[in-house]
């Protein structure tokens, strides 16, 4: 069992910088693939980025690519989103996961076991 906390959203304006965290506890999180979704109003779930567990491979959704990061700190129990450029767009609640499977990444919702409660990013135009 893992317990996944965000934080770090808030209100910005497009064109600025924000940087949000899922602190983990229970369980090192050295032995998940973690990856980061978000969910704008009256919208679908979506796959952000996915990171896996040495953080040697990354992946990010096509509409975030050349703007966020994903990252690891596995000594910090931490996973981070850096995103960039943010547009009004990218409003929605942020939230990351832990996958206990055997493969290297995922980007399906259906391959992650544990979830946080998430962080509302608001980007004002």
């Amino acid at each position: 069992q893992v317990q996944l906390v965000e934080s770090g959203g808030g209100l910005v304006q497009a064109g600025d910088s924000l940087r949000v965290s899922c602190a983990a506890s229970g369980r090192t999180i050295g032995s998940f693939t973690m990856g980061w979704f978000r969910q704008a109003q009256g919208k679908e779930r979506e796959f952000v980025a996915a990171i896996s567990r040495s953080g040697s491979s990354t992946v990010h959704a096509d509409s975030v690519k050349g703007r966020f990061t994903v990252s690891r700190d596995n000594a910090k129990n931490t996973v981070y989103l850096q995103m960039n450029s943010l547009k009004p767009e990218d409003t929605a609640v942020y939230y990351c996961a832990a996958s206990d499977g055997r493969g290297t990444i995922f980007i399906l919702q259906r391959n992650y076991d544990y979830w946080g409660q998430g962080t509302q990013v608001t980007v004002s135009s």
